[in-house]
């Protein structure tokens, strides 16, 4: 019998290394040797039962922080799962096992993520201190705030995506930070994770007017560079540290500027589904669900323009 470390390792190497990208399979690889093997991996693959894969949940969720030895959070176990599923549904498939077991989890539930965004009030004061310093590596973070493209979208953008004539950026690759085959960290630009992030979006006049500005100051093919290189994420979520904390704003991550894009754009009555494709989501539920909270303001305007009509009765 096949034990479900070599099993899951055999995976790793021929099922997923061949055919998905390079930044899932390092994270696939992390979860296997840091989580699945020193736990399930001496188990024959036709002992992963239904019964052990759910009390493998429950010990994750109560101890599964290798570092802590705390539980791990529920969206943190779903991605451990999906790694044990997607394993053993192949292993099903080519014939290692009789049936396939791990459909027959209880995954915890995962709670919306609270949205963070930034005020109109300390959004004025971070464009204010970009354009008192004017540092263009800087820029970056305007191009966020009008335009809601991730952190890994921004630093990969080349002036070469920017259609000045149109208006319009066009998104069609990431960057992110991860080992090279030497085990090096280093910068790696891929496609978007999904089709839905390949997109076009419309660049605002009034932003328009300020990238033709930096572009002819530029040095780099990079929209966001330092020189003529580009910036690492790490060093980017730094620099953009170090302004929140001069202008004495309270941290919030990178992608804060992101969700504040997505509440500006609804409160100037931005419908749903523009606000979808402009943001590369899959689907406007995944818009609602997470900008809901965004809506209220707007709701209450409509109602306000109801009420209105008790006056004339």
């Amino acid at each position: 019998m096949m034990k479900y470390k070599d099993w899951i390792k055999e995976w790793l190497e021929n099922y997923v290394k061949a055919s998905l990208k390079q930044r899932t399979y390092t994270r696939y690889a992390e979860i296997v040797c840091g989580h699945i093997i020193p736990t399930l991996g001496e188990y024959n693959i036709e002992e992963i039962t239904p019964l052990k894969l759910q009390r493998y949940t429950r010990e994750l969720l109560q101890k599964g922080n290798k570092r802590t030895g705390k539980g791990l959070s529920a969206n943190s176990v779903n991605g451990i799962i999906t790694v044990v599923q997607t394993s053993l549904k192949t292993a099903f498939k080519v014939g290692i096992v009789k049936e396939y077991a791990g459909d027959r989890i209880r995954r915890p539930k995962v709670q919306e993520k609270q949205v963070i965004c930034f005020t109109k009030q300390e959004q004025r004061a971070i464009e204010q201190e970009i354009f008192r310093r004017n540092t263009p590596k800087l820029y970056g973070i305007i191009i966020s705030l009008y335009t809601g493209i991730r952190i890994g979208e921004l630093l990969a953008l080349t002036w070469a995506d920017i259609d000045i004539t149109r208006g319009v950026m066009t998104i069609n690759k990431t960057c992110y930070e991860g080992r090279d085959k030497t085990g090096k960290y280093v910068r790696i630009t891929e496609s978007p994770k999904t089709n839905n992030s390949i997109r076009e979006v419309p660049i605002p006049k009034q932003l328009l007017t300020l990238m033709k500005a930096w572009k002819k100051k530029s040095y780099s093919k990079y929209v966001v560079s330092n020189g003529e290189k580009g910036v690492s994420l790490r060093g980017y979520q730094r620099i953009f540290e170090r302004l929140l904390n001069r202008i004495k704003i309270a941290h919030k991550g990178f992608h804060a500027l992101r969700h504040t894009f997505a509440t500006r754009a609804l409160e100037c009555g931005m419908d749903v589904k523009t606000l979808s494709e402009i943001l590369g989501h899959k689907n406007t539920n995944i818009t609602l669900n997470r900008y809901v909270h965004s809506l209220i303001e707007h709701k209450r305007e409509m109602m306000n323009r109801v009420g209105r009509l008790i006056s004339e009765l």
